[in-house]
């Protein structure tokens, strides 16, 4: 559609037809926008539009579900955690008990070799998309427990980890910051991809 007066041929030049929005039609009248998407923004004031893997992303940060396990003391920072102090629902997160509905394992304590074939078993069957959270000294690097060989040097030797959360044991202020930096990451994802 153009602006311009358009002639009948027998007559005189009839104007354009603009609808009367008000206030609305001068707000847009600066924008240089594509046709179309001025007439949806005129037709529907208000309304976002975007991708549909920003809205994914926005949904998986806000519904994180870790899985409720812990190995040595880190746990009861992690169960201080979940609690009413902290209140890690207010982000989205609620702990759950079963691999088959978490999508955030949160190792938290040493890792034993005898232990590492469980592990990896739970993370096999969380499904996708998955991530892993290190909580502690121990499942980072074995902790005050490196020099034994029964234990792990680190989570990440048999699973992929996207947070390290420092401190032996860390406090749950610092576990919920890793929560964070977890959700910053998936938000990052969704850039790489889009």
């Amino acid at each position: 559609m153009s602006d311009e007066a358009t002639t009948p041929a027998d007559g005189p030049a009839m104007p354009a037809y603009v609808p009367d929005f008000g206030n609305e039609a001068e707000r847009l009248t600066p924008v240089d926008l594509p046709e179309q998407t001025a007439a949806y923004r005129i037709v529907m004031p208000g309304i976002l539009q975007t991708g549909v893997d920003t809205v994914l992303a926005m949904s998986r940060k806000s519904s994180l579900w870790p899985m409720t396990f812990g190995l040595a003391c880190c746990a009861i920072e992690m169960i201080g955690t979940f609690m009413a102090n902290h209140d890690l629902d207010r982000f989205g997160i609620v702990p759950w008990p079963s691999p088959r509905q978490s999508d955030v394992m949160v190792v938290s304590g040493t890792v034993t070799k005898k232990m590492a074939p469980a592990i990896k078993l739970l993370y096999e069957q969380m499904p996708n998309p998955k991530y892993v959270i290190s909580m502690g000294a121990c499942a980072t690097n074995g902790g005050p427990y490196t020099e034994y060989d029964r234990v792990l040097q680190g989570v990440d030797k048999i699973i992929p980890v996207d947070v390290y959360v420092p401190g032996c044991p860390p406090r749950p202020e610092s576990l919920l910051d890793g929560f964070l930096r977890l959700q910053e990451k998936i938000m990052e994802e969704k850039r790489m991809v889009g």
